[in-house]
């Protein structure tokens, strides 16, 4: 089963929406439904599971309603390859636009810097280490061969304390230097180049302690920075025949003769440790990291629960059945939509993908347009339609107050930075909730993202002086946010350039 299908009834995908999202049960409920029937899918066996079809889903309502943010949520609790695209950015081939298979490009694109990430992590506690010796490579550099001399520090006890680390060269240089054969203990006689290892091995480890106390945080190496050239796992022929519009040719082909050229010539900074010890370690990393591995994981979470969130399709629905006219064009981009959604086989750099098990969500106003006005074709393969109510006073209450990361939560630990207490009284919460849906009313309903304006002029004195209002509690109460707007709604004209 793929890594990214989890195992989330269709209540507890519910029940981890409503931390985000108010409202818009049918909604919510739809897209549960969709998640457990991948799950099912995965369990049912090999020749019926390929099938068994995904049912696109169709969100209709307002902007702000919360239908992007119900798809984005999903995907995260999913840990699904995400992507939202605009359908209106699409056209036909012979148009200015993007094209459609794009989509799915970025789509697996996403998918791959997704696995690469969590290929990273399980290989970090490995990477860490490597990058530590390295690092002490370049703090402790192996001596070069010396004539003979009197071995006077090899053994000798060092105070970390004691050590004067704007000049550890001169200490590394001096527990190092090598001289004629020394007895031990046992009265057996060391040799030279035993004296020189003991010599080096103690002093790495004196420096590893004092990099692990961060005692070395202030010094600087120098350091290649160049990242290692990571393998494609990809022929060369699909980067040439990968079809789409001039723009993903030309990326496509400039991958190609990069990779062609070899690696990039190495780039040396001086950068102190801390820093230093971070790109070790992610160049470590990706020389742990198997990216033929990563590609074939990759292409088979997106096809597997990859999410595309395909916003204003609306726009592209044809109110002109007659075929003539401006619509055309409309029609021919649902025209070049439909094998996508139908399932189709896209070239990518990374390998083909298929479409066919990839969950569509697609989202429109309907203002204008309907449902019904797009091709029928197009329609067929979006089965499940729910719409989305109108967000009420009630609601936008809610929203400042109940999600995990409300907007309020916010503010609150933005001022928190400058030293300002900031606090919402209820009637504070309850006047702004009023004034995000009479605002709604009064001009173009843009859902939840009135609060966003509303919240911007009613802490905009505040975030201004914040700065000079150190260890002060301000509180927001019902008669500081009517004194902030008031004047705005109340003019007509100003209202409508600022909320």
């Amino acid at each position: 089963m793929s890594a990214g299908i989890k195992n989330f009834t269709p209540r507890e995908v519910m029940s981890e929406l409503d931390r985000f999202v108010i409202g818009q049960k049918d909604a919510k409920r739809a897209v549960a439904i969709a998640m457990r029937n991948r799950w099912r899918r995965q369990q049912v066996e090999a020749g019926l599971r390929e099938e068994i079809m995904p049912k696109n889903i169709i969100m209709i309502g307002a902007t702000g309603v919360g239908k992007t943010e119900i798809a984005r949520r999903l995907s995260k609790l999913a840990n699904a390859p995400f992507i939202k695209v605009e359908a209106s950015k699409f056209t036909e081939v012979g148009y200015v636009g993007k094209d459609v298979e794009s989509m799915i490009r970025e789509l697996t694109e996403i998918a791959v810097s997704m696995i690469k990430e969590e290929y990273s992590e399980r290989v970090k506690v490995k990477a860490e280490e490597l990058a530590e010796e390295r690092l002490l490579d370049l703090l402790v550099p192996k001596p070069a061969p010396k004539q003979k001399k009197k071995k006077e520090v090899a053994n000798q006890e060092i105070d970390l304390n004691d050590i004067n680390l704007n000049d550890f060269e001169s200490l590394t240089k001096s527990m190092l230097d090598s001289g004629d054969s020394d007895e031990n203990s046992d009265g057996d006689v060391k040799t030279e180049s035993e004296i020189e290892d003991q010599g080096l091995i103690a002093t790495r480890e004196k420096f590893r302690q004092m990099l692990r106390d961060k005692k070395l945080d202030n010094r600087f190496v120098e350091l290649d920075t160049t990242p290692p050239k990571q393998g494609m796992g990809i022929p060369m022929i699909e980067v040439v025949a990968s079809p789409g519009n001039f723009e993903d040719i030309g990326k496509s082909l400039r991958d190609m003769l990069s990779g062609a050229m070899g690696p990039k010539s190495s780039k040396r900074k001086k950068l102190k440790v801390p820093e230093a010890i971070e790109i070790l370690i992610e160049q470590e990393a990706a020389k742990l990291i198997d990216m033929d591995a990563v590609v074939k994981e990759a292409i088979e979470r997106v096809q597997d629960s990859g999410i595309v969130f395909i916003d204003e399709i609306d726009k592209i629905a044809s109110k002109d059945k007659s075929g003539h006219g401006p619509d055309i064009s409309r029609e021919g981009v649902q025209r070049d939509i439909l094998p996508i959604v139908e399932g189709s086989r896209v070239h990518t750099k990374y390998g083909v993908v298929a479409t066919d098990h990839i969950l569509f969500i697609a989202a429109g106003a309907f203002h204008v347009s309907k449902p019904s006005d797009l091709i029928p074709e197009l329609q067929g393969r979006f089965p499940i339609r729910v719409e989305l109510q109108p967000l009420t006073e009630a609601d936008f209450l809610r929203i400042l107050t109940e999600p995990a990361h409300s907007l309020t939560k916010q503010y609150s630990a933005l001022m928190k930075t400058e030293g300002v207490d900031l606090e919402f009284a209820s009637d504070g919460l309850t006047e702004m909730a009023r004034y995000a849906a009479l605002a709604n009313q009064q001009m173009e309903n843009i859902g939840a993202r009135r609060l966003h304006t509303i919240l911007e002029n009613v802490l905009d004195e505040i975030s201004f002086s914040a700065s000079e209002k150190q260890n002060e509690k301000l509180v927001i109460d019902g008669a500081y946010v009517k004194k902030c707007l008031d004047p705005l709604i109340k003019n007509e004209d100003l209202s409508r350039y600022i909320l």
